[in-house]
């Protein structure tokens, strides 16, 4: 085992804080109060729900005093993410009116609790008597106040008991306060229409939703139909449909009965549905489904929504659990995508054969053919599966890629000196990401100007590391390690290892010379984590046998150091993204006379859901309030790293009529990436390497976080001010004044850039001493 040399000064440590807190994402619940009385109404609540808004699973709160277990049992297999919370039975012994046996009146009081939910950001609240009938998106995108549907009989003053759709800023002990104390004071009307404590507070100081959002069944009086648009169809009143229901409400209680579904219908129903399906509905319904049923169909499904979550071996476990008739194409393709994931490559490839004999297959089966052959190292077999792809479909995207892969030569593959260093790293292919294009480079920097192949022996990470490519790096001076966020389990999946270095353990304990990882990042989003022990197998084998482990962030230390035995801590250390200093290692480096009068922005759409959430409509519309903001003052142009970066123009353009001029910045080589981040007064950006490489070629930033990663860099240069959440309610305005504010002290701005930058370089000299020693120069 190799030792490290000594520690190098970091920065102030980035905060302990949970990714959802560092993205500032709103967390979202659903909240009721259920009992054992209305738990037949809840449970059918719990199905509407699902059916009809089956892209949405947020935490479900079940407040309760009185649930026997088996009722629980029952509600936890309609739902994956229910939040059990006691209320407090003794706190409303002490407000003055209504019997505590009487369950509207409890329920009155009990839902109260909701106000002292501090887990979440927006809470709904939903009645047991009440059904979900269509999209409640409006509801989850709301933002500000404590919005409900106004009185239907007892005036427009006060809200409608059921459902609240309640911001952060009424889940306080303040305003719990205000609850508390009316409710001792006695100074409320109630009865079973109302919320009298909280309509006393409020009153009427809510937002007003449309009454489809709580479309009272005694509107229907008569057997009147119920509403096509109706989102949520509450049955007030004594008679409930699952107690025998009302005479003169048939046709309502035909809606509500619906939803009386066993859970083997429920299940089948859910599986039925088409459009998007909530991943984690998806696997705790499917799941039991597909054991019951064997359906391929509903298989595949589940297995794919394994795959998307980066659970590979799920995927393959459900597809392998039912039988695949020959001409079931797609659940074929599915299964060997998952097997090729974890590593599975033979039996992968007979599925895929499999599944390429269907034209509407054919193209995505081929590809992925065409991957393993490359991984392998099989060129020429992976250029005929990646043509066979283009001959089925010549605008397949990704057949092309493999084919221009498979074309060339691999760098790792050619011929090499002693002296030289193995480099393992993601080499980006043409019009790929533009930072994971400059990162090898920028990587070889800090061990000295010569980034050629003179020097350098070019390992890809994706490509499976086997004994022949073992040989060849320990015929090398050492192994460098680094190129972007490498510690990520779902880019370039692989059994070997789990993250985007695909090699085996033999062959990582067969390195013998010095391993030197360097500013590798830890990528998981927000909402994304490593569930395979493999990955931590390999990371603390690939620690333990280091002679240098250098991460590029103290939020990425954090992670990793979580998943290490205590006797491996030490042996992690803070190695600034060399990007972020490229003025001191670009050879002959000299900042630009003069800078154009524009602002770059970027924004980034992959894994869009995870950055997002319920959000993008909202970022969409404060992003062009930023943007008419920052264009009165300075030009503002989008600058997409990657092809889909380019959707933000498109969106701007298309729902709030702004045009932006689009700098390709794909299709730029490395000095022209850093020149035209030098010569910009300021990059607004949400990728990592749109905030560190303007930043290291000394330019100002701003950064959109939604993903830890922004805020773990902006803790580490101290300047958490030079950082705003995607999520943020004030976006367009709080950009618009950032922006405009570094614009007008734009040569303090640079100052206080550059003096940052020495600190990160301070460490960054200091590791290279280290690794000097190592390598024995």
């Amino acid at each position: 085992m190799t030792t490290t040399p000594g520690t190098a000064t970091t920065a102030p440590q980035a905060p302990a804080l949970s990714s959802e807190a560092l993205t500032g994402k709103r967390r979202v619940a659903f909240a009721a109060y259920v009992d054992e009385n209305y738990l037949p109404g809840f449970l059918a609540l719990l199905r509407s729900l699902a059916l009809s808004n089956p892209g949405v699973c947020e935490d479900f709160v079940v407040l309760h005093d009185d649930l026997r277990p088996g009722s629980i049992a029952r509600i936890r297999a309609l739902h994956p993410r229910i939040v059990l919370r006691r209320v407090n039975t003794e706190h409303y012994d002490t407000y003055k009116k209504g019997d505590q046996d009487n369950y509207l009146v409890r329920k009155a009081y009990f839902i109260l609790d909701v106000f002292r939910l501090r887990e979440y950001d927006t809470v709904i609240t939903l009645d047991t008597d009440m059904v979900v009938l269509d999209d409640l998106g409006e509801l989850l995108r709301l933002r500000e106040g404590l919005a409900a549907v106004p009185q239907f009989f007892y005036g427009q003053h006060k809200l409608n008991s059921g459902l609240l759709v309640i911001q952060r800023e009424y889940l306080s002990d303040a305003f719990c306060a205000e609850l508390d104390a009316t409710g001792r004071s006695g100074d409320y009307e109630l009865d079973k229409h109302d919320q009298g404590i909280l309509n006393a507070v409020l009153d009427g100081d809510f937002v007003r939703l449309d009454a489809r959002y709580n479309f009272v069944k005694r509107r229907l009086s008569g057997d009147l139909p119920v509403p096509d648009d109706t989102a949520i169809l509450h049955f007030t009143g004594r008679h409930k449909p699952w107690q025998g229901g009302e005479a003169g409400y048939g046709r309502a209680e035909e809606r509500w009965r619906e939803f009386e579904l066993s859970d083997a219908d429920f299940q089948a129903a859910y599986l039925a549905l088409s459009g998007t399906l909530h991943h984690d509905l998806l696997v705790h319904l499917g799941t039991p489904h597909v054991a019951r049923t064997g359906d391929v169909e509903s298989a595949r499904k589940v297995a794919a929504a394994h795959i998307a979550a980066g659970d590979y071996q799920d995927a393959v476990d459900i597809l392998s659990s039912v039988h695949l008739p020959l001409d079931e194409a797609w659940a074929h393709e599915v299964l060997g995508h998952a097997l090729m994931s974890v590593s599975r490559h033979e039996e992968a490839r007979a599925q895929l054969l499999l599944a390429a004999a269907a034209p509407n297959r054919a193209a995505t089966a081929y590809a992925r053919l065409a991957q393993m052959a490359w991984v392998h190292g099989e060129d020429a077999e992976a250029l005929r599966h990646a043509t066979a792809g283009i001959s089925v479909d010549p605008t397949h995207r990704s057949s092309r890629l493999w084919a221009q892969r498979a074309a060339s030569v691999p760098e790792q593959e050619l011929g090499g000196a002693e002296d030289q260093l193995a480099h393992v790293a993601f080499y980006m292919d043409r019009q790929g990401n533009a930072g994971d294009k400059l990162l090898p480079e920028t990587v070889r920097l800090g061990f000295g100007p010569d980034t050629t192949s003179r020097r350098w022996h070019s390992v890809h990470a994706h490509r499976l590391f086997d004994r022949a490519a073992l040989e060849r790096v320990n015929a090398r001076r050492g192994l460098v390690i680094g190129g972007g966020g490498l510690f990520i389990p779902d880019t370039m999946p692989n059994g070997n290892s789990a993250w985007q270095w695909n090699v085996p353990d033999e062959h990582l304990r067969g390195i013998d010379v010095p391993i030197m990882v360097y500013a590798v990042g830890f990528n998981a989003f927000d909402g994304q984590s490593y569930r395979a022990g493999r990955f931590r197998e390999s990371l603390r084998l690939l620690v333990e046998k280091s002679s240098f482990f250098g991460l590029r962030n103290h939020g990425s230390i954090a992670k990793v150091r979580a998943m290490l035995p205590d006797h491996l801590h030490d042996r992690v250390r803070f190695q600034p993204c060399p990007t972020t200093v490229s003025r001191q290692l670009v050879p002959g480096w000299t900042d630009p006379a003069g800078r154009e009068d524009t602002v770059l922005l970027n924004a980034a759409y992959d894994r869009a859901g995870l950055r997002f959430g319920h959000d993008y409509g909202h970022f969409l519309a404060e992003i062009a309030k930023a943007v008419r903001g920052i264009g009165a003052h300075t030009e503002v142009r989008c600058v997409a790293h990657s092809l889909d970066d380019e959707r933000i123009a498109f969106d701007l353009r298309r729902e709030h009529g702004i045009s932006l001029p689009v700098i390709p910045m794909y299709d730029f080589d490395n000095d022209a990436i850093r020149d035209l981040y030098a010569r910009t007064r300021l990059v607004i950006g949400m990728r990592g390497h749109a905030g560190m490489i303007p930043f290291g070629v000394g330019t100002p930033i701003i950064s959109l976080i939604s993903h830890p990663k922004m805020a773990y860099f902006l803790a580490d240069i101290e300047r958490p001010e030079w950082g705003v959440s995607v999520h943020d309610r004030n976006l367009g305005a709080v950009l618009t004044e950032r922006a405009i504010g570094i614009l007008d002290a734009h040569a303090a701005t640079v100052a206080d850039v550059h003096e940052r930058q020495r600190t990160l370089w301070k460490v960054t000299e200091e590791n290279a001493a280290d690794l000097r020693v190592i390598l024995g120069a």
